[in-house]
């Protein structure tokens, strides 16, 4: 469990229908590939000792009784592993039969599971040989030499983390048994089924999955039978998916005809800290759990080696994962920003804005959030006043750019030099302009605040912001400089997400080819306030992540210290795979701290900044999802990552 992560899987092999010796043979030999591979728990599909669709078969003592010999042998063959293994199979009891998943590790069986609730309705039929789980009275029943308990109220413990059981139809049910094992502590539920292939039915099924997954705030690992089940009037082929919080993490090929496993790292201290944090969830336990008694179980997970590389993928960009749809996300992205930019106008009344355009990546969103809020709400565009505030540092590229934007989209140009304006501030508070320090930075940061905010007055217009949550995240902005405005569209969203959606509207085709292709250099412009002089080609000569570090890797440090709660060694940790063979474990180090120095340092500006929509799962408002002192502490945070080995 180191870095909290539970390596697990979720296999189906090649059944025969009643042949026990050769079904075990074939989970043998898939948990022994499963341990080389470090898999700690794995599922196989319901009655995949017996195969499921045996029929009246199961009523044959003999059956059961080779299906018991071939359970033990199994145990047998897989001691000298560490796998928890989890399969399924008939378990006669009290003159009744259960449809029931067994479990163990190490040559001990540690608990059988009988199904809550048996499907008796179009093609199943299981009520014919099988007896629900509320119908069991004995609570330990003998499997050879073992004493082993039995029961749905098992969960399986290791430490702090929570196991629990349920079979094919329980997910299919209104208040399912892996929502009351989540209620009473396990954060992951296994799920061993036999779903025959229906046209629809699948993306059904993905979709129940995942929501179960996020509504019990756990992982949910499923496998289905597969090949070799009779497909006398229904067909089987193996389904297998592992779910996380909402997310479906891995999922099985179907229509592959071979024996397949999934395996994948579920994040267990992810689950705990959610669960920690979502007060809805706490209630539910209150109001659900003072009625049952659970039988808790131990189990072992390995020591978890560092070297053991992860199966998992970790996306470099979690504000826009590699398996979504980067043109679906970009569009909701961007329909958010304006809904909150036309309330926020309709509620001042206001039938003008007023933005400032440098010809970067942030002004550029921001400008375009603008023009949609205005087509919706029926304003003309050139009620928008595009302010471009060139000084020391700006490029004739981004000036160019800045110029093309706003002429193209059609707003009200007007262009306002800060060189004199700046100057004479320096001579005001004896300021030497030959000196580019932080003075010399900031008043001209100060100086187009100034100026936007009196054309806001003059035109009874608000300012638009245009800093984004990266920059706010490092406290990348100038106090009350562009760190204010009436309305900050972009506050939620991270530097590298602004980037994508630029560049998605570039290609979307909402403007006309001209402003298309402002866009698209504006992407490829090096990120700069644009504070410092230029280079003697008019050049930008002050690059931002010189300074700060790649945004890449602060938009990753800033999702799972906000988002997921991680601590630095973990971040550390996953920003290595992530990361591989893009940055060194020197250069994470190093802006990992330039990252947590910033972040603590910088709340007082975060305090005090003005309203803004949260977009994505993170936003850093005082009135929203953060809240944290101005002074609070770094040294705790930054003590860990100055122990980070980089070799």
């Amino acid at each position: 469990m180191k870095y909290g992560f539970m390596k697990v899987a979720a296999a189906v092999p090649f059944v025969k229908v009643a042949d026990c010796d050769y079904n075990i043979e074939r989970i043998d030999r898939m948990v022994h590939e499963a341990d080389a591979k470090g898999v700690e728990i794995m599922t196989f599909p319901e009655l995949s000792i017996t195969g499921y669709s045996c029929g009246d078969l199961f009523y044959q003592p003999f059956l059961q009784e080779k299906a018991k010999d071939a359970l033990c042998k199994l145990v047998e063959l897989t001691a000298n592993t560490s796998v928890m293994v989890i399969v399924g199979m008939p378990l006669r009891v009290e003159d009744k039969l259960f449809n029931s998943a067994v479990v163990f590790q190490q040559g001990n069986i540690l608990g059988a599971i009988p199904k809550t609730y048996l499907p008796n309705y179009r093609e199943f039929q299981e009520a014919r040989w099988f007896s629900p789980a509320h119908t069991l009275q004995y609570s330990t029943i003998s499997i050879g030499a073992h004493s082993v308990p039995i029961g749905r109220n098992l969960i399986f413990k290791c430490g702090t983390v929570g196991v629990g059981i349920e079979i094919c139809e329980d997910m299919w049910t209104p208040f399912t048994p892996g929502t009351r094992l989540c209620l009473y502590g396990a954060e992951v539920i296994f799920n061993l089924s036999s779903s025959n292939e229906n046209a629809g039915k699948h993306s059904y099924l993905r979709s129940l999955i995942s929501g179960l997954s996020s509504q019990g705030i756990c992982a949910y690992v499923y496998a289905s039978s597969g090949y070799g089940e009779s497909s006398t009037d229904i067909v089987f082929t193996g389904k297998a998916f592992i779910a996380e919080a909402g997310e479906i993490v891995e999922e099985m090929n179907r229509f592959e005809h071979r024996e397949r496993m999934i395996i994948s790292d579920i994040d267990v201290s992810r689950l705990q800290t959610e669960r920690l944090i979502n007060s809805s969830f706490k209630a539910a336990v209150t109001f659900h759990t003072h009625d049952e008694k659970f039988n808790q179980l131990p189990f072992k997970l390995r020591s978890r080696q560092e070297s053991l590389p992860m199966t998992r993928r970790v996306d470099r960009n979690p504000f826009m994962p590699e398996n979504t749809d980067h043109k679906e996300r970009s569009r909701e992205m961007i329909n958010i920003q304006v809904c909150g930019l036309m309330q926020r106008l309709i509620h001042m009344k206001a039938e003008k804005a007023v933005i400032g355009i440098s010809g970067g990546l942030d002004s550029a969103l921001a400008f375009i959030v603008c023009a949609e809020a205005f087509d919706r709400l029926g304003l003309p565009r050139e009620n928008i006043i595009a302010v471009t505030m060139p000084g020391f540092g700006t490029s004739d590229r981004t000036y160019r750019n800045a110029h093309s934007l706003i002429k193209s989209v059609g707003a009200t140009l007007k262009e306002i030099d800060i060189t004199d304006a700046c100057l004479h501030h320096f001579e005001a508070i004896g300021h030497d302009p030959s000196v580019h320090d932080i003075t010399y930075e900031n008043t001209q940061a100060r100086e187009r605040t100034q100026l936007l905010m009196d054309l806001a007055n003059m035109h009874n217009a608000p300012v638009i912001g245009t800093g984004d949550l990266s920059e706010l995240a490092l406290g990348w902005v100038t106090f009350n400089g562009d760190h204010m405005s009436m309305y900050a569209v972009n506050a939620g969203i991270a530097k590298t997400t602004v980037k994508i959606l630029v560049e998605y509207v570039a290609h979307s085709g909402w403007l006309d080819s001209e402003a298309s292709s402002t866009l698209l250099d504006i992407v490829r412009t090096p990120i700069s306030p644009e504070l410092k002089p230029v280079d003697n080609e008019g050049a930008i000569s002050q690059k931002t992540e010189d300074v700060v570090g790649p945004y890449e890797l602060h938009d990753f440090f800033i999702y799972h210290f906000l988002y997921n709660e991680y601590k630095p060694s973990k971040i550390y940790y996953l920003a290595g795979v992530a990361f591989e063979g893009v940055y060194t474990k020197a250069e994470i180090k190093k802006w990992m701290l330039v990252f947590f120095r910033r972040f603590f340092s910088q709340q007082y500006k975060r305090n005090c900044m003005p309203d803004g929509p949260k977009v994505s799962c993170v936003t850093l408002s005082p009135r929203g999802a953060w809240r944290m002192a101005s002074d609070a502490n770094s040294a705790l945070w930054l003590d860990e990552i100055e122990k980070f080995e980089t070799e």
